[in-house]
């Protein structure tokens, strides 16, 4: 079928102009637009366009509200266009960095992110006058090219990350990460996962403030502090740690304490409580006890317990119990967390860990639950960095291997 030929300039205007003198002379007269069509050999829907575009343009009205719909729509392509650099420009915000371009790989994957809603040639437009170079064409090419080594690594890599990541509360940063790979035998270079983990935009928990909860007794009195800041031990159940904050929840605060041993930094002992009274920490102890292996008459020897300068430590019920024990009491100075660092230090991480992360919190039972399964994560699975990356449980375990080798005679 032979291609359909263009009518020219000269037909189209005589076409016109012929009907214009039928209408005139015969005003009213229905076909005139046909009539003309099939004389000249034109069809009639073409000839009806080309009449009604010079009606339009002979009518000066007609003209000037249609130089105004051009302008409008115009102005609606730019604003369009606008908003729509506008969108990449906000959406590519975490790519640009002062003095430096994103990553190609980074590039690639932010454009097929936004592709759908934007259009590559158009965010490669937009970035390339943000300052960023990206040509269309440079991204079809990459998507057309095999997946290299390297970005295959990156991807199973990024995948171990994101597990490690998730079964750890998400607050690992890429220290922890890391020694998690080397403990898995995975090796790669610390380097590795701090841009692996930038580019999965994965990051770890960051403490905030702590507010204060220590309230000393009103008489004043309370035992000397044996510590002096130097919470070094030489062994477990040398010098145990106590402190306890509280949890903001939709049915009331709850109240969280906590025992820890300074050696291994294992949780020996803690309890959730919608009060904070004295039996609150003193049933910690009688956990932590119980953890060890002692008995509600058992005597403790060589074992500190050091504590902050709160009501409830420095009670007669609770002094009385470590006496019991033959554990010895010893009290921070007031408003001085320093003094209890090691235990403000472990309040921390469960605020940061689990309660800012994971709430908010809605009855005492989902913060006591959730509290449990955190101390069993923290004693057993969580890397410690003071325990050259190990957890509380290895660390203990290692330091009784260690002691019942020594103890070992030597064959002759």
């Amino acid at each position: 079928m032979p291609a359909q030929r263009k009518y020219p300039e000269e037909l189209i205007e005589r076409a016109v102009r012929m009907v214009a003198e039928k209408r005139r002379l015969t005003p009213g007269r229905p076909g005139i637009i046909r009539e003309v069509g099939d004389l000249l050999g034109i069809h009639p829907e073409a000839l009806r366009h080309w009449v009604k575009k010079a009606d339009a343009a002979a009518d000066p009205q007609a003209v000037a509200a249609k130089a105004e719909s051009d302008r409008i729509r115009r102005l609606e392509r730019e604003n369009a266009e606008l908003r729509r650099a506008n969108g990449i420009l906000k959406a590519a915000a975490a790519f640009f960095r002062r003095g430096t371009g994103p990553e190609a790989t980074a590039l690639i994957r932010f454009i097929d992110t936004h592709r759908d809603e934007f259009g590559a040639e158009a965010i490669c437009r937009t970035l390339s006058w943000a300052g960023t170079p990206a040509a269309a064409s440079t991204y079809y090419a990459a998507k057309r090219r095999s997946p290299s080594p390297r970005s295959l690594r990156d991807a199973e890599l990024t995948e171990q990350i994101r597990r490690i990541h998730r079964d750890n509360y998400a607050v690992y940063g890429a220290r922890k990460v890391w020694h998690q790979l080397q403990r898995e035998g995975v090796d790669v270079a610390r380097c590795t996962v701090e841009r692996l983990m930038r580019q999965a935009g994965l990051s770890g928990a960051v403490r905030g403030k702590r507010v204060r909860t220590t309230i000393p007794g009103a008489d004043g009195r309370r035992a000397g502090d044996l510590v002096n800041r130097d919470f070094a031990a030489a062994g477990p159940d040398r010098l145990w740690v106590a402190d306890f904050t509280y949890v903001p929840g939709w049915a009331g605060t709850v109240y969280v304490a906590f025992c820890v041993d300074a050696y291994s930094r294992r949780i020996l002992g803690w309890k959730a409580a919608t009060n904070k009274q004295t039996c609150l920490v003193l049933d910690v102890v009688e956990q932590a006890l119980w953890q060890r292996g002692y008995g509600r008459n058992s005597q403790v020897t060589d074992l500190i317990h050091h504590s902050d300068a709160g009501s409830q430590y420095t009670s007669i019920a609770f002094t009385e119990r470590l006496a019991q024990a033959g554990i010895a009491p010893s009290i921070g100075s007031v408003a001085d967390a320093y003094d209890n660092a090691l235990a403000e230090s472990t309040i921390g991480l469960f605020k940061t860990e689990l309660i800012t992360r994971h709430g908010p919190w809605k009855t005492f039972t989902d913060v006591e639950f959730a509290t449990a399964e955190w101390v069993d994560w923290y004693n057993h699975r969580r890397l410690h960095g003071a325990l050259g990356h190990t957890t509380p449980a290895e660390h203990e375990t290692a330091y009784h291997h260690q002691r019942t080798r020594a103890d070992e005679p030597v064959s002759a």
